[in-house]
């Protein structure tokens, strides 16, 4: 018997737009083992198109695939295989969020997990769960929906780490599960530490797939920490925020476009990329709601330019850098085009509140 269809139901209910997308909180340790590693993590964050500051807020969301390019190439340039893994060790079940609260106080982990299942889209909307009962045993995995794919070594690793984290918030601190699998190679040995740490039982690598093994029984073994009225009023704060949340499919080009506009990637193609939709799709979307990617586009950088020029403390070229121009002779041609006249002379004809201070040499 499984539970996977029944959960990846549970997790597209609603009509929501399935997009590549992760909270920011899914890094949450990140520059704690960059800074443990000597890895300097600015070069590394600048590949994979994100900032320090797109990482601020651990509710924000940023590109799946950027998240992943991330872990990467920090885990190849430090050396350390176990670089996910060993974020996994400093997580809690806080950092799923607002939905912590209703997984915590489930009767059972059956529960718990069918929860994570319908909120997949709230914490990262390319994590499929599957719960594959066999007699015996009951597998537990997270699967990347991406297509195309792409290597998640260490991406998956953090997600079978947190994964076990949620398990023994549920069941309790003493409980760890049967085995876990890995169907990589077996690391060297001053990394397998790392291992018995996080997850405190029969660790095995070179396997048929990435997953935990339970006994069975603990699916509905009763939560002794459950609290049914917390969970309901829990419940109820979610779908409240949820219903107020819900975004159409321009509202959501717009949220792409604002995070993708200081990496200059904010191209049809990457927020198509970023909301798991093929270009084709994408336009008859933006069709039916009246409007196209290039408007959308071009009043984002419009509002964006009005709104940053008016404020002294950024010079035009961090401007042109915050809109995706490559340059501030390109920003300034954009802009005069746009508006009829030259950046730095718009910036003249503000209040003198507004001018920005002369540079001091």
């Amino acid at each position: 018997m499984t539970l996977t269809s029944d959960l990846m139901t549970l997790a597209e209910m609603g009509g929501m737009i399935m997009a590549e997308l992760v909270r920011v909180a899914a890094l949450t340790g990140y520059f704690d083992v960059a800074g443990q590693l000597g890895l300097d993590p600015l070069p590394h964050l600048r590949a994979a198109g994100l900032s320090r500051a797109m990482l601020l807020s651990p509710e924000q969301v940023i590109p799946a695939r950027s998240a992943i390019a991330l872990l990467e190439s920090s885990a190849a340039a430090s050396g350390c295989p176990t670089f996910a893994l060993r974020m996994a060790t400093c997580r809690s079940l806080a950092d799923l969020g607002m939905i912590s609260l209703l997984i915590a106080h489930q009767p059972t982990l059956r529960a718990a997990l069918a929860i994570m299942a319908q909120n997949r889209h709230r914490m990262n909307s390319t994590l499929v769960l599957s719960v594959d009962e066999h007699p015996g045993a009951v597998v537990l995995r997270e699967d990347f929906a991406l297509d195309p794919p792409v290597h998640s070594r260490q991406a998956s690793d953090l997600a079978l780490g947190v994964l076990a984290h949620m398990c023994a918030s549920v069941l309790g601190p003493g409980w760890h599960a049967e085995s876990v699998c890995f169907t990589y190679s077996r690391p060297e040995p001053r990394e397998l530490e790392v291992y018995r740490q996080l997850f405190r039982c029969p660790v095995h690598f070179d396997a048929e797939l990435n997953g935990m093994v339970l006994d069975p029984a603990h699916l509905d073994r009763p939560n002794p920490r459950a609290e049914p009225a917390l969970a309901l009023h829990a419940g109820t704060l979610i779908e409240s925020v949820m219903a107020a949340d819900r975004r159409t499919l321009t509202q959501e080009v717009e949220h792409a476009v604002l995070m993708l506009l200081p990496t200059g990637g904010a191209s049809i193609k990457s927020v198509a990329l970023a909301l798991g939709l093929n270009l084709r799709t994408l336009q008859r979307g933006l069709d039916a709601d009246g409007t196209s990617f290039t408007d959308i586009l071009e009043r984002i950088r419009s509002q964006l330019a009005q709104q940053h020029l008016a404020n002294p403390r950024m010079r035009l070229t961090d401007i042109a850098d915050v809109l995706g121009y490559s340059s501030l002779g390109a920003f300034t041609r954009w802009y005069t085009q746009t508006f009829g006249v030259p950046p730095s002379l718009a910036r003249k004809s503000l209040p003198a509140a507004s001018r920005p201070a002369p540079v001091q040499s």
